[in-house]
């Protein structure tokens, strides 16, 4: 499934704040917590709790937000499906960006073991 021009526009104007608390509910429903969430985006954008509440706060776009992030090398290796989009098949980086970390937070509301939402084996 391919994604288009508007869905990535879309997808780069989104503000990070927007969704976070979305993302809170969804794990915490689960059982996990807002500390392990933040410890999966910590791995995937380098951000640790103080940056991430200034993006927050400055309502900062995904592509902001993606633009500011040191992305673990270790990304690429976040692959399967979401949104019904298979994301080693998306060709934009942004929106490939997103959806990793819609995936590790899909991984954690899941219940998936932290050592294999980080990629460590």
């Amino acid at each position: 499934m391919k994604t288009t021009p508007e869905h990535n526009e879309r997808m780069a104007k989104m503000t990070f704040a927007s969704v976070y608390p979305h993302y809170i509910t969804k794990v915490e429903r689960k059982g996990r917590t807002k500390e392990e969430l933040h410890q999966v985006i910590h791995w995937l954008t380098g951000f640790d709790n103080i940056k991430l509440q200034e993006l927050i706060d400055e309502k900062a776009t995904f592509e902001i937000f993606f633009e500011k992030a040191t992305l673990n090398p270790a990304a690429e290796l976040i692959t399967g499906v979401i949104c019904g989009y298979r994301i080693e098949e998306i060709e934009n980086p942004l929106t490939k960006q997103v959806r990793y970390l819609d995936k590790l937070v899909d991984e954690l509301a899941k219940g998936r073991k932290m050592d294999k939402i980080l990629r460590n084996g």
